[in-house]
């Protein structure tokens, strides 16, 4: 698994600690601990439960599965290139996924208009015709042009075109959906703020050692 502190991946080793059993059966604190930076990861789970001879229960089959050390989803952080504002809406969508699909996929929405104007420059409209426009550009792989496409039918824009216009309003979508949003987000971000990033670092380092070397800087 991958801490959700650190993000590096680990063998896990799970130790369980039964909660209780209510009206939507049993209750369990997962631990996983991370040999890397040494931090607890916890989740609560909720599952059906088991019983071994010693009269000591467990969860079997997993229901809802919700992080509460770090608090939040296992999603991985907003890279540092990304700029505030877009930055804070993804964090946020990430933060609710775990409660409220409708609520994350209604954050993620704004973020990726956010980032379409901001990255793109996307002339301001509603989100689908933004879409639509960076995908007529031919800039982005088509791997991404799909998949950015694909968002589009989350929500069902084309059947109902009001919400393709209010990208905060909160509509009906199944958590797959709304992680696809995170999903694709996470590419953009790569492609329009990471990768270029890494580029001009390379590029200055590059230029840095020409000078050295008394030669002109590439252009």
């Amino acid at each position: 698994m991958k801490c959700m502190h650190c993000l590096v991946e680990f063998h896990d080793h799970k130790e369980e600690k039964f909660i209780g059993k209510d009206a939507d059966n049993g209750w369990a604190i997962f631990k996983y601990d991370c040999p890397s930076c040494k931090r607890m990861n916890l989740y609560l789970v909720n599952g059906s439960l088991v019983v071994d001879g010693a009269r000591n229960y467990f969860i079997n089959d997993v229901f809802t599965t919700i992080a509460i050390r770090p608090f939040g989803s296992n999603r991985p952080p907003c890279p540092p290139e990304v700029p505030a504002n877009i930055a804070s809406d993804y964090k946020e969508a990430c933060l609710v996924f775990p409660f409220s699909a409708k609520a994350s996929a209604a954050l993620s929405r704004r973020c990726l208009q956010n980032l379409l104007r901001d990255a793109a420059r996307v002339k301001p409209n509603d989100l689908s015709k933004e879409i639509q426009e960076v995908i007529d550009s031919g800039k982005l792989p088509s791997q991404l042009s799909d998949s950015i496409d694909a968002i589009r039918n989350i929500g069902n824009f084309a059947a109902h075109p009001v919400k393709s216009k209010s990208t905060g309003e909160i509509v009906d979508v199944e958590p797959e959906e709304a992680e696809w949003n995170l999903d694709v987000l996470e590419a953009l971000f790569d492609f329009y703020y990471v990768q270029p990033a890494k580029v001009v670092k390379k590029r200055e380092a590059l230029n840095a050692k020409l000078s050295e070397a008394g030669k002109p800087p590439m252009k």
